[in-house]
């Protein structure tokens, strides 16, 4: 590393140093700042943008422009060059500032006559803060030592503007993470809760940014890559004979041996910079550079990050938030597996990720607890810290940060109506659910954790229609063994007190990758390898989880469904596989169970055509409405842009339901429809008024849809439903929802 390099850096952050000890309110410290950068750099001009909000610059300081024009500036992201350098995140560097394209001209601020430019981006782990910029008259190129220089001076502002150090007027100048905030997401559960926030893993906060002893920075830099280092090799050590686990952790591994990534941080360190602040600027860096890079290059961005977060935490003594959680904790994270969420327990309010599917098992667990869900709230973990007030509106995919009080108001009042709607729907929770014109309706919960299973009783459930097995496959980091699998299916038995539970074998694939086995890379994963495509292929697996079901069942009675089933030869070579485990446990002197039923999950639109045989041979059918409607209607159920676009009330999918359920009723076979749609009070009345006499969902539904059933007549619904495919309509929706308001 060159010396020029060293000593103007390094004088450079003693400056700012000096100039950040001295007593200043936010603004007068930043007019200070400015000052300092453009006499070091010797410049005419020096001067601060930060974002009033995500898209527009606010000239917040300057030392050289047009003092008037501080507070009143402001320009759009992409907008002349301050503007190009947010964009893109990255310095731009001119020796003809007005020639340059994207200049833009403002008159109030009189830098027209400034021929150099350089601009660099004041940004924070991804986060992007403003712009530094310098200007002079002389016609020249900024060079490398220099503009090195300016991004570590950005690098310090970016971590002083976390800190609030430039408080003062102006919009940009704001409180950070003081003021409230409106986040706008993806519903992922129902619901509504207020709560504080509780951060799954807080930001580590640098505030010792500058050092005058390299010599120990570099040592305690060393130091924690060599503790880093001996705890990669000992997770690679643990994984030892898992292939999968081990390619993924040498990937780990190579980031933590780099070499170019420790030499960059020590160069750092040689220009100024304390170790861990050396560290959070290559982080941040590595993130600029890596942005709008390819997916691959993007999940070694995590990696990258991951180690940096230890690094920092090592360094700076910050461990990730332990202990009991708050009361009314409201977990926000970027995203989360099922099993960490497991971790947290049911006392959670509510939960809000930055990112996060539908359809992935965090998901499934949230609903499963019955507490509300955002997903793609992006920006939450910059903005919350621990202990901040949150409101979770999952009905509407909206986080509320910090509300005030006319917000707060708002929510409580919803919140009250939510506990009244409850109280109602425990009034009928032991009344048999029977229509207004006498057709009886079946509700079951879908299940996936022991911990489910107390809501059997609480809901009014008749049973669990769907007790999905690969959440124990999901959660573990390697495979389950029989007898453990065995265990936990004969304790979901005995929770159920002898009502039905429906044992769905292995659906994994998918958004369901197993952390054990290697993800397969398919263009289109939803339509490939998974659930029974994947059983029938891996067939000691599906030894092992049959095996472990008819032993769980001890004499009791035993119902399995096999998913995603797409041709008949699939459910008969599935079933034939559970019989020959019938057959085997019964040679081996094994109690078999006091009956069997075996049936499949009608989730591909092929088998509404299927032979007559496929319903003969079943012993009964569930309707998986979820894929089905997915694979319907060619829309991606994790795809916002589509998902919601097709209902499910549309005329031609409720037709497809019309003619399943006749297929069933000619060959005498029950069916169920089992889905999120199942659990919606509207589709549900729809769903029984085309024949459905079994519904399985979520337990927390169960009281809405058991309301509005016992309150209709289906003839009458079922009439609306024809009046309006009669009349050429492509949804039913707004005729029923006519039809409901005046009764």
């Amino acid at each position: 590393m060159p010396t020029t390099k060293d000593s103007e850096s390094r004088k450079l952050l003693r400056r700012l140093q000096a100039v950040m000890a001295e007593s200043a309110e936010g603004q007068e410290r930043l007019d200070r700042i400015v000052r300092m950068v453009a006499e070091s750099m010797t410049t005419e001009v020096c001067s601060v943008y930060l974002h009033r909000d995500e898209t527009t610059l606010e000239l917040c300081a300057t030392h050289g422009l047009n003092a008037t024009a501080v507070h009143v500036t402001r320009m759009r992201v992409g907008e002349g060059l301050v503007g190009r350098v947010a964009r893109l995140r990255a310095p731009v560097n001119t020796a003809d500032a007005p020639g340059t394209p994207g200049f833009r001209y403002m008159p109030e601020t009189g830098e027209e006559v400034f021929s150099s430019f350089l601009g660099v981006p004041v940004q924070r782990l991804g986060e992007r803060l403003g712009v530094l910029v310098v200007q002079s008259r002389e016609a020249r190129e900024f060079s490398d030592d220099e503009v090195y220089a300016l991004e570590v001076v950005a690098m310090v502002l970016a971590e002083m503007a976390e800190l609030g150090a430039f408080v003062g007027e102006g919009e940009a100048l704001r409180p950070r993470h003081q003021q409230q905030a409106l986040f706008r997401g993806v519903s992922g559960q129902e619901g509504a809760a207020e709560g504080i926030v509780h951060l799954h893993d807080p930001r580590v906060v640098v505030t010792r940014m500058v050092s005058d002893d390299p010599e120990s920075e570099l040592a305690r830099l060393r130091n924690a890559i060599d503790a880093l280092r001996v705890s990669v090799d000992q997770m690679l050590t643990d994984a030892s004979g898992d292939s999968a686990q081990e390619e993924v952790i040498e990937a780990f591994r190579m980031f933590a041996y780099s070499r170019s990534w420790l030499r960059r941080m020590e160069e750092d360190i040689d220009a100024g910079l304390t170790a861990e602040a050396a560290v959070e600027k290559e982080q941040t860096a590595a993130r600029a550079r890596m942005r709008n890079a390819d997916p691959y290059l993007r999940d070694r961005l995590a990696d990258l990050d991951d180690l940096s977060n230890r690094l920092l935490r090592m360094l700076t003594g910050q461990g990730r938030e332990g202990g009991a959680l708050p009361d009314g904790a409201v977990l926000v994270a970027r995203n989360i597996g099922p099993g960490e969420l497991l971790e947290y327990g049911r006392s959670l309010k509510g939960v809000v990720l930055e990112e996060g599917a539908v359809g992935s098992h965090a998901a499934i667990v949230a609903r499963a607890w019955a507490i509300p869900l955002v997903l793609q709230a992006r920006g939450i973990t910059t903005e919350a810290l621990s202990g901040d007030p949150i409101l979770v509106d999952g009905d509407q995919g909206i986080a509320h940060l910090r509300p005030d009080d006319m917000v707060r108001s708002a929510f409580q009042e919803k919140l009250a109506m939510a506990a009244q709607a409850q109280r109602r729907y425990a009034s009928i929770r032991d009344t048999d659910c029977v229509s207004a014109d006498g057709h009886r309706i079946e509700l079951m919960m879908n299940a996936g954790l022991m911990a489910d299973l107390p809501s059997l009783a609480g809901s009014g459930a008749e049973g669990v229609g769907l007790f999905r097995t690969e959440l124990q496959f999901l959660t573990r980091n390697q495979i389950p063994k029989r007898g453990e699998l065995a265990t936990l299916y004969a304790r979901v038995m005995d929770a159920a007190g002898g009502k039905p539970v429906t044992f769905r074998t292995l659906d994994i694939g998918s958004d369901k990758v197993l952390p054990y086995m290697k993800a397969e890379d398919e263009p289109n994963p939803a339509l490939g390898w998974r659930a029974i495509r994947v059983g029938l292929d891996k067939r000691g697996i599906m030894r092992m989880q049959l095996q472990a079901l008819l032993r769980a069942a001890d004499g009791r009675p035993l119902t399995v469904m096999f998913p995603f089933i797409a041709q008949l030869e699939e459910f008969l070579a599935a079933r034939g596989h559970l019989l020959r485990e019938v057959h085997r446990e019964k040679s081996l002197g094994h109690t078999l169970p006091e009956t069997l039923r075996v049936g499949a999950m009608l989730e591909t639109p092929s088998m509404a055509f299927s032979p007559r045989r496929f319903f003969e041979e079943a012993d009964f059918i569930s309707i998986g409405g979820n894929d089905l409607k997915q694979f319907f209607f060619a829309a991606d159920r994790e795809n916002e842009r589509v998902r919601r676009r097709y209902d499910t009330l549309n005329v031609s999918f409720l037709s497809l339901i019309e003619q399943i359920v006749n297929r069933c009723a000619e060959t005498d076979t029950p069916v169920s429809f089992c889905g999120e749609d199942a659990g919606r009070p509207v589709e549900a009345l729809c769903f029984a008024a085309m024949g459905l006499r079994c519904l399985s969902m979520r337990p927390a539904s169960i009281g809405p849809v058991k309301h509005i059933l016992l309150r209709s007549n289906l003839a009458e619904v079922r009439q609306v439903i024809e009046d309006a495919r009669e009349s050429g309509e492509q949804t039913v929706r707004p005729a029923v929802m006519a039809y409901l308001r005046t009764r």
